[in-house]
């Protein structure tokens, strides 16, 4: 069921926003491997670019979040949430503009962003914002932590 929201918030993260945002990915990103698990990804964030993750409330709940980053020649959009009694309402294209305001403000010329295959509604939403399929092929090497 929507809840109506009349207003949003969105701002960077801070340290009380924390609890409500492991709620948040818990319940959107229901992952049980260790190296995705809310706490953990929260702290490593916070160590890299903290001012590059943001969070929207409504009401002085957490109701979603963005993540970017920036390598210095890409950004990167990583982690858009929105609880799904929130969604349809604005919350993820704002935080997707306020992302990439804050990154077109660094320099940053173009955003990339990986949604599954399977994922039609993500891709239709980005598209909707101007983002587009790439003929690209995504790889990763998952490497060992001491966590």
């Amino acid at each position: 069921m929507t809840q109506v929201i009349t207003q949003i918030e969105v701002w960077p993260y801070c340290d009380l926003d924390r609890a409500g945002v492991v709620k948040l990915w818990n319940e959107v990103f229901p992952d049980p491997t260790p190296h995705n698990a809310p706490d953990l990804m929260i702290t490593r964030k916070l160590a890299q670019q903290r001012g590059l993750f943001f969070v929207a409330l409504a009401d002085g709940e957490v109701v979603g979040t963005a993540l970017a980053g920036y390598d210095g020649v890409r950004g990167w959009l990583y982690k858009l949430a929105v609880a799904p009694e929130h969604r349809r309402q604005g919350i993820g294209r704002s935080l997707v503009a306020h992302a990439v305001r804050a990154l077109k403000a660094m320099g940053c010329a173009k955003v990339n962003l990986q949604v599954t295959a399977d994922n039609e509604a993500a891709v239709a939403f980005y598209e909707s914002l101007g983002f587009a399929v790439e003929p690209r092929v995504s790889m990763g090497l998952r490497l060992k932590t001491s966590e």
